[in-house]
């Protein structure tokens, strides 16, 4: 029944069963259904109450699932709903920014509805002639995170040699078309041949190679960067973090954005020739795309007619429904998605 005290509804979550060792796995997390009142309560000054689209499956949301401290973002909480990014439709505010019919997208719970409380997480959509589900991708932290890690952290220019790990991911497939726009050499990495024809056919690398065919990396990278490498994308760390460092040319850059090979494992492995960082010159920097929010309207302003000219594209890779995904979040993990991982709750 529908009244002003609003309107009170099933809503399906997934929620997050304990702390994780070792691999994730689907029995990590299950699905429940309680119930929600579609209204921001009188006591919730500022809550925004939405209907979640589009939800985002990343790999840093593997770390949330350990208990740990001191980090810049807090752990899930077993028992409770996963909390992610993602798109969704605003019901009822008490917020001044945001009123009823608006699209945000921000962090939100892996549920049907949410009361969003910490509103200083969301930002309003504007320009919605392109996919919403767009805004956890392209528009969004991953779209943030490549256009930060390489413009700002690299310095990149004209005819440089770039490689790129994970390179048909959510971040690995922009930072490539970026580099190719700028007008660098590119070659990137990955983990199946119809990722690597991804790579070269559609998203204009200049090469690119399946790593768990190269029984030696370091030979790899030399065959396809005879001359070295100025920019590494990180985006896995481990063996391929240690075959770079040897490949890497005088005053390179190395941008750190993640290591997901580590992710599951208890014990990290190690890097052994850190020490090339010191004759080569090698600048190293890890960063969180946290710090460079303020760069956003900048970043849409540059990437929107690009997307809307053709001159740059993105894949998605879209999980259908709430059941699906724990198995698309242990996905990742696995290379099972091809480019960036969504969970599509609703297609309002």
């Amino acid at each position: 029944m529908e009244s002003d005290d609003g309107e009170v509804v099933s809503n399906k979550q997934v929620i997050f069963k304990d702390y994780v060792s070792g691999a994730l796995k689907e029995s990590d997390m299950y699905i429940t259904t309680s119930t929600i009142r579609l209204k921001v309560p009188e006591d919730c000054t500022n809550g925004v109450l939405v209907k979640n689209l589009y939800l985002s499956c990343d790999p840093y949301m593997r770390n949330r699932m350990r208990n740990f401290q001191g980090s810049y973002i807090s752990p899930l909480k077993p028992g409770s709903p996963i909390s992610g990014r993602g798109v969704a439709k605003v019901l009822d505010s008490r917020h001044p920014d945001y009123k009823k019919g608006d699209f945000i997208w921000g962090m939100t719970g892996w549920e049907e509805y949410s009361l969003i409380t910490a509103t200083e997480t969301l930002f309003k959509i504007h320009d919605k002639d392109v996919p919403l589900s767009y805004y956890i991708g392209i528009l969004g932290m991953p779209g943030l995170t490549a256009y930060a890690g390489f413009y700002e952290i690299c310095s990149p220019k004209k005819g440089e040699f770039v490689f790129i790990s994970a390179a048909s991911g959510a971040v690995g497939q922009l930072v490539g078309q970026f580099a190719k726009l700028l007008g660098c050499y590119v070659v990137g990495s990955a983990g199946s041949k119809d990722k690597v024809d991804l790579l070269k056919n559609k998203f204009g690398f200049d090469d690119a190679f399946n790593y768990k065919e190269e029984l030696d990396l370091d030979a790899a990278l030399k065959r396809y960067f005879p001359d070295g490498i100025d920019i590494y994308f990180e985006n896995v760390g481990g063996k391929m973090l240690d075959a770079v460092v040897l490949n890497m040319r005088v005053r390179g850059r190395i941008s750190v954005c993640g290591m997901v090979s580590q992710y599951n494992l208890e014990q990290p492995e190690g890097v052994h020739n850190l020490m090339h960082l010191v004759p080569k010159r090698i600048h190293m920097e890890g960063f969180l795309v946290h710090d460079f929010f303020h760069l956003f309207p900048k970043y849409l302003d540059m990437v929107l007619p690009y997307i809307k000219q053709g001159k740059i594209v993105y894949v998605e890779d879209i999980a259908e429904g709430l059941e699906n995904a724990p198995a698309a979040l242990t996905g990742l993990f696995a290379g099972r998605n091809i480019g960036k991982q969504v969970v599509a709750v609703s297609h309002e």
